[in-house]
């Protein structure tokens, strides 16, 4: 599998990873050959990245943290919830329950699989992924922080509904027109799931307070250091990393994982915890299986696995040929795996697309 722009996808090239609609459906199931109106059609949905399947890494297979059955079940789930809230109605807390419950079972499970961010965003469904992203990456957080199960629930819960607020139908409500403040996305959040007993408070801080700042500069009452919730720190990091790394959100720019990690790491004690700064940067591959590498030995490859602790030196898989094919398998190939984790004198010098 190697990650592409959908620039550089061709007619003939099978799809590594399924596209979902923002009901949970499949857009585009995994294995499908690509057709021209189909590699057409995912760019007229905002698609600007693909999993695509490689001869030379057919066996390479993507430890996941979450299965695609559950992250599939979170998406409508997560589909079901909104679409009442945007109408005013009551949501059946049931589906998220049942959705964090599998979530944090599994990632119990796989706790020493590096999470890889890899669903594929289209405009449709760019708000599901984002929760979706964020709700795993803070529950791998959590059971690296070492919280019990019910604690993984309501931080998972949390976060998976932590931008709820933005799609309220009461945004005419007198207490909201009245105090500019509470108007604010985080407040109408925090409302929403403080109503629901079936949940814990504490999963409705998370909302509330995932903007807030440690350093007290954050919204939307200015929090700071310790009053603000260890959830909500937790995701207040999550939020702003997949934010930066994905097309559709509100950031200026578009970053590669790395290049958000970085970002993330200036603002350490501004922004964020820098105890949670550190342990979020254990967490995740900054190098997402599939990127294509260069390094300073002038050569290009492909990260085909992660060394857990060392998300910044990832294996990467070379194709040395002796003659060069745009789209075939040359006849003289040999393929190198280069562990980074015990090549120290190796480095990565870029990032291609």
């Amino acid at each position: 599998m190697r990650y592409v722009s959908v620039e550089q996808v061709e007619p003939g090239d099978v799809l590594a990873r399924s596209i979902y609609t923002s009901e949970g459906l499949t857009l585009l199931q995994r294995g499908v050959q690509l057709t021209v109106g189909m590699i057409n059609k995912l760019r007229r949905f905002g698609v600007t990245m693909l999993s695509i399947k490689d001869p030379f890494f057919d066996e390479v297979k993507e430890q996941e943290v979450v299965t695609e059955t559950t992250r599939k079940d979170a998406i409508r789930n997560l589909s079901a919830a909104i679409s009442c809230v945007q109408s005013g109605k009551e949501f059946d807390v049931r589906g998220i329950q049942k959705s964090v419950g599998s979530i944090v079972e599994e990632t119990l499970r796989n706790r020493k699989v590096l999470l890889n961010l890899g669903e594929i965003r289209t405009a449709d469904n760019a708000l599901y992924i984002h929760s979706l992203n964020v709700c795993m990456m803070a529950t791998v957080m959590g059971v690296g922080f070492g919280y019990n199960t019910t604690q993984l629930k309501e931080l998972a819960i949390g976060a998976l509904l932590h931008d709820i607020g933005k799609l309220s139908a009461d945004k005419e409500a007198p207490e909201y027109k009245k105090n500019s403040m509470k108007n604010h996305h985080t407040w109408k959040g925090f409302d929403i799931l403080r109503k629901k007993h079936e949940m814990s408070i504490v999963s409705a801080h998370v909302p509330l307070q995932h903007h807030e700042w440690v350093d007290g500069t954050g919204v939307p009452r200015g929090l700071g250091g310790d009053e603000i919730h260890e959830f909500a720190k937790i995701v207040a990091i999550c939020n702003y990393y997949d934010n930066l790394i994905s097309p559709f959100s509100e950031e200026k720019e578009t970053l590669p994982p790395y290049e958000a990690c970085e970002r993330i790491m200036g603002f350490a004690e501004k922004r964020f915890d820098h105890k949670m700064v550190i342990h979020f940067l254990r967490s995740i591959a900054l190098y997402p299986i599939g990127t294509s590498l260069r390094l300073s030995t002038g050569e290009v490859g492909v990260v085909i696995d992660q060394n857990r602790g060392l998300p910044a030196r990832p294996v990467v898989r070379i194709i040395r040929r002796e003659q060069q094919s745009n789209r075939g398998i040359a006849d003289d190939h040999e393929i190198c795996d280069i562990d980074l984790g015990a090549e120290p004198t190796i480095f990565i010098t870029g990032v291609l697309e």
